[in-house]
């Protein structure tokens, strides 16, 4: 298999070249990737069709990948629950190693074709779950093992990855792939490949969570107020929709019932 994330870079001399030529350089670069994502969205689709379908009826989403890959999902699952207000074990990422390996690379962890499934086991993975497995090469051991278990156990299964016919896609019901070309830095995948796969997962997370029903309008009616400004931001929501022009009033009404969601529905059942 030719791995298009592998090939040498489009550009030469990358040492030689001034600052203002590198940025300008890998802007043309980085502006390829939405049009890489546009082609994949049939397949993205799909996925997030088949992986609302799970979430609806009671499974959860896992993400597995390694290094870039694992992060990139760990990133995108722990921002699902203050965005959102969804269970912080409804969206679980994993990345070989385990945790010190979001800081730290450790050697060797995605080699191994069997962790995977024990790393997923640990929570409790059952039939009713999804498996996302991220590997911008598509060739991880780590990724393609866990999603092989997986799906021999009977869970829903995706990949997402950056090469034409990627061995990961082999094992996913839902195979995506975003075909961005050779990186700026020959085989550096946290670039155009990062990329292509925080997009993938920001389309899939926002547009499962808007079926489920955590968005109204364009609204997050259910996140977390965590800090000063998403309490604003949440008071204001309440003054739109309730009508009410006393922002002390509406702030309180944000504390008292703890989201955008509730304080609307409590404040206009006592209207009534």
């Amino acid at each position: 298999m030719e791995k298009i994330t592998e090939k040498d870079s489009l550009y030469r001399h990358l040492d030689k070249m001034s600052t203002n030529e590198l940025l300008v350089s890998i802007n043309i670069e980085d502006r390829k990737v939405p049009e890489a994502v546009a082609k994949a969205i049939p397949q993205i689709e799909n996925a997030v069709n088949a992986i609302y379908f799970r979430l609806k009826n009671g499974g959860r989403l896992f993400y597995i990948g390694a290094g870039t890959s694992g992060r990139l999902g760990i990133v995108d699952a722990s921002e699902i629950p203050p965005t959102f207000g969804a269970p912080y074990d409804l969206i679980i990422g994993i990345i070989a190693g385990g945790d010190r390996a979001i800081r730290r690379a450790v050697e060797w962890a995605e080699d191994d074709t069997e962790q995977a499934w024990k790393d997923m086991t640990e929570h409790g993975v059952d039939e009713n779950d999804f498996v996302v497995g991220i590997a911008a090469s598509g060739t991880t051991p780590y990724v393609i093992g866990g999603l092989k278990t997986a799906r021999e156990k009977g869970l829903g299964t995706a990949s997402i990855s950056c090469n034409p016919d990627a061995p990961v896609s082999q094992h996913a019901d839902f195979p995506i792939e975003v075909i961005v070309g050779p990186e700026f830095v020959t085989g550096s995948s946290r670039m155009k490949a990062g990329t292509a796969q925080k997009l993938v997962l920001n389309m899939i997370t926002t547009s499962v969570m808007i079926k489920l029903g955590h968005v109204e309008d364009n609204k997050m009616v259910d996140m977390q107020i965590t800090n000063v400004k998403l309490k604003d931001r949440g008071t204001k929501m309440i003054m739109k929709k309730t009508g009410l022009e006393d922002y002390d009033t509406a702030a309180g009404l944000l504390e008292r019932y703890g989201s955008v969601r509730n304080a609307v529905k409590n404040y206009k059942s006592r209207k009534k």
